[in-house]
């Protein structure tokens, strides 16, 4: 394995239009099909939405994830529309039944890949209450009116089945990895895995530090986000009764997924940034759609589709286009209307707000020690490869864990941007470490493609290593890593020249 199997800027837009592609997909066949099981747009538009999130969570990927997402969504799906029923008929008693079931996915982060998996689960459904109140009220077929209890479940179960084919048809066209029988899914623990990024394996929660009362940081979360959504829940059923599900949607989408507290100011401003975009454009497109159904549907699709490809160059144009596909939607309502935008952009900020508060205020978890974390996974892994006493070398674990690194390069960057506003003119240290270990992946698989195993570039891993218990001398050690792959680099050179 070289430098090849880093991701470049081509791959990760490749792949990001092909993944777009099959998610469209299938919403379509899920918004299509959630029509045979009851009739209205609350059908379809809960079909659609499950199928993009079960495409983003990537659950059905391996074949482990869809069995269990085929046994469990149903169950979860009916709970959390039990939840929906709630806070329809009694809004604070299913305000804290949300908040209790928000909260369970980050706590599960303890348990590793199969609580991240459960964690994943359970978030879909409660998403998709937010987006589509109440139950599908008219089923087909002339089922009788008691059907609508069960539809979600069945919705759930097509949505999950036209990923599934979706996916399928993508593996036939080579366009993903064939299923994997037993393989553990891709993830982190502070982050869901991304299409463009290789996967990495997944790692167990950090426990609380011996001899303080500080929680672990699964627990961490969880407190997060249960006071999150409580404030957001209070704020929207006080302040804003008839449009509060957006406040609370901000709140939870800010939260879920984050690194850190400072990436939780980073998305929140991203997502008021993108919101406040998509709502000038919605004014300009929503417009001309006329309530024309297919019409509507059609430019839906197309706003999710450049959504999920735009994502990979930042959260704010994804909320930007959800925010135009949303407004979108509202102009299949009767009488929507036009300041409702407005009121949403406003929500959506005052969401952000209360996330980004409960992140740094309950228990914060600085993004610093999450990337030292990480790091410390890379540095493991690129030992472990070139260990020369190992019976197999695993370059895979160097670009799982380094991807890893790379997915806090944006976090980061937009401190750095927050350092220049402030006046300071030096770069975050972290941002200077993710580059340093960064240019220090493909010198390292190099060296694992050759078989070599430097004695200076093994010492030199073991000292940055060690450095990761003092920050002052993380950047001075991965300078020097860095140095000794050169000079590997040079010398094998100079043989080859003799």
């Amino acid at each position: 394995m070289n430098e090849s199997a880093i991701p470049s800027a081509y791959t990760v837009l490749s792949r990001a239009w092909r993944d777009a592609a099959l998610a469209v997909l299938a919403m379509a066949g899920a918004a299509a099909g959630s029509q045979a099981v009851a009739h209205g747009p609350a059908a379809g538009v809960l079909g659609a939405v499950l199928a993009l999130a079960l495409a983003r969570s990537h659950l059905v990927t391996e074949r482990r994830g869809w069995l269990e997402a085929l046994v469990l969504l149903p169950v979860i799906s009916l709970a959390s529309f039990g939840v929906g029923a709630l806070l329809l008929h009694a809004p604070w008693l299913g305000a804290a039944a949300f908040v209790a079931v928000g909260s369970l996915p980050a706590w599960a982060r303890r348990f590793g890949a199969t609580g991240q998996r459960l964690g994943r689960l359970l978030t879909l459904p409660l998403v998709t209450i937010l987006i589509v109140p109440g139950l599908p009220q008219r089923p087909a077929w002339g089922l009788p009116p008691a059907f609508a209890v069960v539809a979600p479940a069945v919705i759930a179960l097509l949505a999950l089945a036209c990923v599934v084919l979706a996916q399928g048809l993508g593996q036939a066209l080579g366009w993903l990895r064939p299923l994997a029988p037993d393989a553990a899914l891709p993830a982190s623990p502070a982050l869901p895995a991304s299409p463009a990024l290789p996967a990495a394996p997944a790692a167990p929660a950090a426990p609380a530090t011996p001899g303080t009362l500080r929680p672990s940081a699964p627990v961490r979360l969880a407190a997060q986000m249960a006071a999150s959504l409580a404030a957001a829940f209070a704020v929207g059923l006080l302040v804003f009764p008839d449009h509060w599900r957006w406040l609370v949607l901000s709140a939870l989408l800010v939260n879920t997924g984050s690194i850190g507290q400072f990436d939780v100011v980073r998305r929140g401003v991203l997502r008021v940034l993108g919101a406040a975009g998509g709502t000038v454009l919605a004014m300009a497109v929503a417009g001309r759609a006329g309530g024309d159904v297919a019409a509507v549907g059609g430019l839906v699709l197309a706003c999710v589709f450049a959504g999920l490809v735009l994502r990979v160059f930042g959260y704010g144009w994804w909320v930007l286009c959800v925010t135009l596909a949303l407004a979108l939607l509202q102009t299949l309502e009767p009488a929507a209307e036009p300041l409702l935008l407005w009121r949403r952009l406003l929500e959506i900020a005052v969401g952000a707000a209360i996330a980004t508060a409960a992140a740094s205020l309950v228990w914060p978890i600085p993004s610093a020690d999450i990337l030292r974390r990480r790091i410390a996974g890379a540095l493991a892994a690129m030992s472990e490869a070139l260990d020369p006493a190992a019976a197999e070398r695993r370059p895979q674990a160097v670009v799982g864990t380094t991807a890893l690194v790379r997915q806090m390069r944006p976090v980061f960057r937009a401190q750095g941007v927050a350092h220049r506003l402030a006046g300071r003119r030096e770069a975050p240290q972290a941002a200077l470490w993710i580059d340093a270990l960064l240019a220090c992946e493909a010198p390292v698989l190099a060296l694992v493609e050759r078989g070599e195993a430097p004695g200076t570039v093994r010492k030199a891993i073991g000292a940055a290593r060690q450095a990761m218990r003092e920050p002052p001398r993380i950047g001075p050690a991965l300078a020097v890593l860095r140095e000794a792959l050169e000079a590997a680099g040079r010398h094998r050179d100079d043989v080859s020249a003799d």
